[in-house]
């Protein structure tokens, strides 16, 4: 069964179909279920507040994420629990107003503006969806070059998250202050992966994490340089990158590239020898020292991905074909429920995508553009192809609008993105990614070849449910996947130099009236963009991005969305004596595990 909730269902061929093709509305939204949960959720705070002094927490902004992000908990101080959780995106983009009526080959460079960091997953996004509505394919050496481009701005991303963002909140500086007795076991506590990474202590390791002096922070700064190196040799520059364009990049293909490229991705690796360990001791001996932890922002296995890194010989941007060249993707599509594997069909994944602005600052609209997708799947009228984005700005209200983010769910269920989705996706599919990356019983191993540092096999497991620790090791393992990614296709770079298939785009012409989307992923999770034009100019422009998926309100049913439940879900393990020095540390620790 691929849709639980949706009125969707499969013939025997694989095509989707309404279930109810009589119905007035099938896709109306209203969980009975859902609505009864928050109902008696409410009445616990109702309870909780009657019996016990609940305390209101709010962070504004949430440092080291995004800038715009705000968290507001009710806290049960004598428990030392959450009782109830609200995330704020207090910043409206604007940018899919902004391309309505542009010209579409304009939306490659306006997009990349969305997010720096991301600057290069929105641009091929753009692209693809470009591409698709064109019908043009770009050249190998196009596609290989985006990838390599991709890989290089994953990797940075990773570093950064690891060392710069979320990394000082298991630092010295942190952990002796909120976590005393954790402090004074780490300076006992043996580093198992000393050979890997030189530090003999776990409180070695943490005192390497300390804010701007720690050197293992100094050293991230180092290594974040060496992946923008490779986005900007490939790409014109970072961020923003001048040279992705429709059915194709702007760049010569030179072996001279390639090698220099080459030269950084082999370094990159070797140093993901070191951070897998470094991670991989952090996380363990919080476990030992504090079991509490692995229920640390706990969440039921629900993950979505939309692949990332296209086969130059499959992808062909047409729609018709998305499963295909989706599969041969080097990291692979899918949605995940419960932790099992619901699809892997991008054409599934998409059909059953829906935003919601129930408890946001946008108004509903009231028509349906696409009844199907170009399949004849069936479209919900809140699928991002009939999707309009209308601001109505209003008064932060809980029961109404209090963010400018959507409700993004697939299925109408809160899904997780990132690298855990990501891994998880490709330890459950039913082969290996590619040559150097295998499937275990329940994981992957990476085999890393020998640089500076030894070969090395890498084994990561699937956890039993996503945690906010399991979130920061595996982000630690996509930084080997990512270079693993890379190298294969550096690979695939000099085997098109040696036959002379150097061309590096196709041209590219619009029809007047076409539909496109481009699938792919930032380190933080998918990007999406659907796009409808018509007299070859764009009608309708909208994004999904990570933030939609994991920082989202409350859908119609009033779900909380995924930061919002996994901020309900962690325990309390700072050390604290009352309200005045209550720091929040592990909500926050559970927020910038997913990289906001």
């Amino acid at each position: 069964m691929v849709f639980k909730n949706l009125p969707i269902q499969f013939d025997n061929y694989g095509r989707a179909f309404l279930r109810d093709e009589e119905a007035e509305a099938p896709f109306d939204f209203r969980d009975e279920a859902r609505l009864q949960r928050e109902v008696k959720r409410d009445r616990t705070i109702e309870s909780v507040a009657g019996r016990s002094a609940l305390m209101e927490f709010s962070s504004d902004p949430v440092t080291r994420a995004v800038s715009s992000m705000a968290v507001t908990a009710s806290i049960d101080l004598e428990h030392k629990r959450v009782i109830d959780s609200r995330i704020e995106v207090t910043q409206f983009s604007g940018f899919e107003l902004i391309l309505n009526e542009h010209e579409p080959s304009d939306a490659v460079q306006l997009t990349s503006r969305i997010s720096g960091r991301a600057s290069v997953s929105h641009a091929i996004a753009a692209s693809m969806a470009l591409e698709m509505a064109a019908g043009v394919t770009p050249p190998p050496m196009a596609i290989i070059t985006r990838n390599l481009g991709s890989c290089g701005e994953m990797l940075g991303e990773c570093i950064r998250h690891l060392f710069l963002l979320a990394g000082p909140d298991y630092s010295e500086q942190v952990v002796r202050r909120t976590n005393p007795a954790i402090w004074q076991l780490a300076e006992q506590a043996p580093a198992r992966g000393r050979l890997i990474h030189g530090l003999d202590t776990v409180a070695e390791l943490m005192r390497g994490l300390n804010l701007l002096s720690g050197h293992l922070y100094i050293e991230a700064l180092q290594h974040t340089r060496l992946a923008v190196e490779v986005v900007t040799l490939l790409l014109g520059k970072y961020p923003h990158p001048s040279a992705i364009l429709p059915g194709g990049v702007g760049t010569e293909a030179h072996r001279d590239t390639f090698n220099q490229v080459l030269g950084r991705i082999n370094t990159l690796l070797d140093y993901s020898k070191k951070v897998t360990a470094i991670w991989d001791d952090l996380i363990d001996f919080l476990y030992e020292a504090e079991p509490a932890y692995r229920h640390s922002g706990e969440l039921p296995g629900n993950m979505l991905s939309l692949g990332i890194w296209d086969d130059p010989e499959s992808y062909d941007a047409a729609y018709h074909n998305c499963n295909v060249w989706g599969d041969r993707r080097l990291s692979r599509p899918s949605a995940i429920v419960d932790g099992a594997i619901r699809t892997d069909r991008l054409s599934d994944i998409n059909i059953g995508i829906e935003e919601f602005v129930d408890h946001a600052f946008f108004a509903h609209w009231n028509h349906q553009r696409f009844l199907s997708d170009p399949l004849s799947g069936p479209l919900s009228p809140y699928h991002p192809w009939n999707k309009e984005t209308i601001p109505h700005p209003g008064k932060s209200n809980w029961s109404e609008g209090y963010t400018w983010v959507t409700a993004s769910r697939w299925d109408r269920e809160v899904m997780e993105t990132g690298p855990i989705a990501r891994l998880w996706s490709n330890a459950a599919s039913n082969e290996a990614s590619f040559q150097f990356i295998g499937r275990i019983n329940r994981g992957l191993e990476f085999e890393i070849p020998k640089g500076q540092r030894p070969a090395i096999r890498l084994v990561w497991k699937t956890p039993e449910r996503p945690n906010t620790l399991e979130r920061n090791r595996a982000r630690a393992y996509q930084l080997s996947y990512t270079g693993l990614a890379a190298f294969a296709s550096l690979l695939e770079a000099f085997d098109c130099l040696r036959r002379g298939e150097t061309e590096m785009s196709k041209r590219f012409n619009l029809p007047d009236r076409s539909v496109g989307v481009g699938f792919w992923e930032s380190s933080a999770g998918p990007i999406s963009h659907h796009i409808v034009i018509r007299n070859r100019r764009l009608v309708n422009y909208q994004m999904i991005t990570p933030l939609e998926w994991m920082g989202s309100a409350r859908d119609a049913s009033a779900s909380p969305g995924t930061l919002e439940s996994a901020v309900i879900n962690t325990p309390l393990i700072e050390e604290f004596q009352g309200p005045a020095d209550f720091t929040g540390i592990d909500l926050l620790r559970t927020i910038r595990s997913f990289d906001p």
